[in-house]
């Protein structure tokens, strides 16, 4: 299953906090995504941060996977996670198309 993850930064949370811990979660983010549980990820437009789009069986295991990342691990960011599905609306342009 598919997982859009949003990081948010916890109260208190700063650059210079993230800095000493960011090799760290960039090797993390690395072996995740070579792992195949990292699917893609992006830098948020509207602010800093990421969106993590992550394949897991549920989402406690979604969950679970966040929660190993470093700056997770101590306590400056956390995620909202959000299951995905498959967009099925288009098979109602193809019920018109048979009539």
């Amino acid at each position: 299953m598919k997982f859009l993850c949003l990081d948010r930064p916890l109260p208190g949370a700063t650059l210079e906090k993230y800095q000493p811990h960011l090799e760290n979660e960039v090797r993390h983010t690395w072996e995740s995504y070579k792992s195949g549980i990292v699917r893609d990820i992006y830098f948020r437009q509207d602010r800093p941060g990421v969106a993590i789009f992550l394949e897991c069986e549920s989402a406690d295991a979604a969950k679970n996977v966040l929660a190993e990342f470093p700056l997770v691990r101590t306590g400056l960011i956390e995620f909202e996670v959000i299951p995905l599905g498959p967009f099925i609306n288009w098979e109602l342009l193809f019920a018109k198309a048979e009539r």
